[in-house]
């Protein structure tokens, strides 16, 4: 499983792969959510109409796809 420390290492890439699972993030408001994974758990919610825990479920499982990727690509 890919970590948050992980993903925000690479912001550029990471916020990409992001926006493919999660349109309606907004690169403008990345720049101080990227410093706080509750914070950014928070916004997706809010900006996908979800219930926090199911954006932390969502984030979550995004993390997991990631880390499997990644571990393909290696």
């Amino acid at each position: 499983m890919m970590t948050w420390t992980e993903l925000t290492h690479d912001w550029a890439n990471g916020f990409a792969r992001a926006k493919t699972r999660f349109p309606e993030l907004d690169e403008r408001d990345m720049p101080f959510l990227k410093l706080d994974r509750a914070r950014f758990e928070a916004y997706l919610a809010d900006r996908h109409n979800l219930t926090i825990e199911e954006a932390r479920e969502e984030f979550a499982d995004f993390l997991y796809v990631e880390g499997l990727n990644r571990e393909y690509e290696d």
